[in-house]
């Protein structure tokens, strides 16, 4: 497997399920987890301790609140890491933007933006470490970034 996918919550699902739909697309293998950094910290730290010895690549890790699930996965692993700050009621996400990306120093978190952008660019952001390693990877994502750019071009007819 290539990516851990880890959310602190069922509820985090919806919000981050494009993240898993554009792994798909890249052709990018992961697998999915709840852990709560909060209701089980054993766990975390024994799930954390063996992302390597798994073969796992990169950890994708969203949480909302104290959002504090991606800083612990980093501070328990030495694979990289990326934060997705999940949307939240109370503070629309901003409690958990601050809390992931204020890691201290030597703990880094690569931290994406709040909502459907950060799920999509985790995903991207991981395949294009994974790219690194696997001409497959890097070929889905050069054939993304191309769709991509034809779409954006492609709607300029819309303005005529």
């Amino acid at each position: 497997m290539d990516v851990a996918l880890v959310m602190g919550s069922i509820s985090d699902w919806p919000k981050i399920k494009a993240t898993a739909e554009l792994l798909q697309k890249l052709n990018v293998s992961f697998d999915k987890h709840i852990i709560s950094a909060h209701r089980m910290p054993t766990e975390l730290q024994n799930f954390a301790s063996k992302l390597k010895d798994e073969h796992y690549k990169i950890v994708i890790a969203a949480a909302g609140g104290a959002a504090h699930l991606p800083g612990m996965l980093a501070a328990n692993t030495t694979l990289p890491v990326i934060g997705i700050p999940v949307k939240t009621s109370i503070l629309n996400g901003m409690d958990s933007l601050l809390s992931i990306v204020q890691m201290p120093a030597g703990v880094p978190v690569a931290t994406v933006a709040i909502g459907d952008a950060g799920a999509k660019n985790a995903a991207i952001l991981a395949a294009q470490v994974i790219a690194l390693s696997n001409k497959s990877v890097e070929k889905n994502l050069n054939e993304f970034r191309r769709n991509q750019t034809k779409e954006a071009i492609e709607s300029n007819e819309q303005l005529k």
